[in-house]
């Protein structure tokens, strides 16, 4: 993205573990439908971004909050011509759970209601929590994530719904989706699949989309996508990867990924693998390192505009 005024940097901190993290500036990005295994809690900081949810469009403008519950598909882009530029969480469902058992009387799975909500004091803190990570500082992130989530599930919180397939489409596309999740690399055609199950191809494209809210071509490459992040996080090249989800090259996943994830596979591995270095303890012993960490940490500072301190627990 060098060069056209957008850039991103999707990471994570090795003292927030089932977090990911996402700092990013688009101004022609267009995320395509698609889902997340973990919440999104992205914080607007300029712009507006747009993002279809649950069929409609949702406007997210500078102090508020786009929030999605896990699997649940939406799109993204921006809402002028200046793109927009924001700070997100991504906690896990568990990360989420034990939180609102904490904190909250939520019963059952919880989540949230509405998909923005405007609060500029949380917006701080997500990117405070951003700002403790990129500085180190553990204590910070972790106390800065849990209270910002805290308030989200009190301001905005509540049980998800269950999702039993208890109709007859909704148990076929069940059906369907194990198929293309167990044949990923080699999907059949979607008549095959509907001959499959004795349905028509048009009914159970119909029960898919019912179901998981894209049909089941974007839904086969937002789980190809999915599956490329773990293969990517434990290590594997992108080249291995686009062959082994069942992507034609690497160009095809460097694509399909970027417009999911926000990032290329080959940056998003570089990420993941900084911090399983620093997980396991790896780090460069030359002196010309150590002095170059000494002038980074003791440099004089530089004057910046009236932010608050990522330390600053509220």
């Amino acid at each position: 993205m060098a060069g056209s005024g957008e850039r991103a940097r999707h990471w994570q901190y090795a003292e927030l573990p089932g977090v990911d993290l996402l700092r990013a500036r688009y101004i022609h990005k267009t995320f395509v439908r698609h889902t997340h295994e973990n919440f999104v809690i992205a914080a607007i900081a300029e712009g507006v971004e747009v993002f279809h949810h649950r069929g409609a469009d949702e406007y997210a403008g500078p102090g508020a909050l786009a929030l999605v519950n896990p699997d649940t598909a939406h799109t993204g882009r921006a809402g002028g011509p200046e793109g927009w530029r924001y700070g997100a969480v991504y906690p896990s469902p568990e990360v989420v759970a034990e939180i609102a058992a904490e904190t909250t009387t939520i019963r059952g799975t919880p989540g949230f209601i509405s998909p923005v909500v405007d609060d500029p004091y949380t917006v701080s803190l997500v990117h405070q929590v951003l700002r403790a990570a990129d500085e180190g500082n553990a204590l910070a992130a972790d106390t800065l994530l849990r209270v910002a989530v805290t308030r989200l599930l009190r301001l905005n919180g509540g049980p998800l719904p269950r999702r039993d397939p208890r109709t007859a489409g909704a148990r076929i596309a069940a059906r369907a989706r194990a198929v293309l999740e167990e044949r990923m690399a080699e999907p059949p055609t979607l008549a095959r699949l509907a001959a499959e199950f004795g349905t028509s191809p048009v009914a159970l494209l119909r029960a898919f989309r019912d179901a998981y809210g894209m049909p089941p071509h974007a839904w086969l490459t937002d789980a190809r996508v999915r599956r490329a992040r773990r293969l990517l996080d434990a290590g594997s090249t992108p080249a291995e990867v686009a062959v082994a989800v069942g992507f034609t090259d690497q160009p095809h996943l460097n694509r399909h990924f970027s417009r999911i994830v926000g990032v290329p596979p080959g940056a998003y591995r570089r990420e993941r693998k900084n911090v399983q270095d620093a997980r396991q303890g790896l780090r460069l012993p030359s002196q010309a390192w150590q002095t170059r960490q000494l002038s980074r940490r003791y440099a004089p500072e530089q004057k910046t505009g009236p932010t608050p301190p990522s330390s600053a627990t509220p």
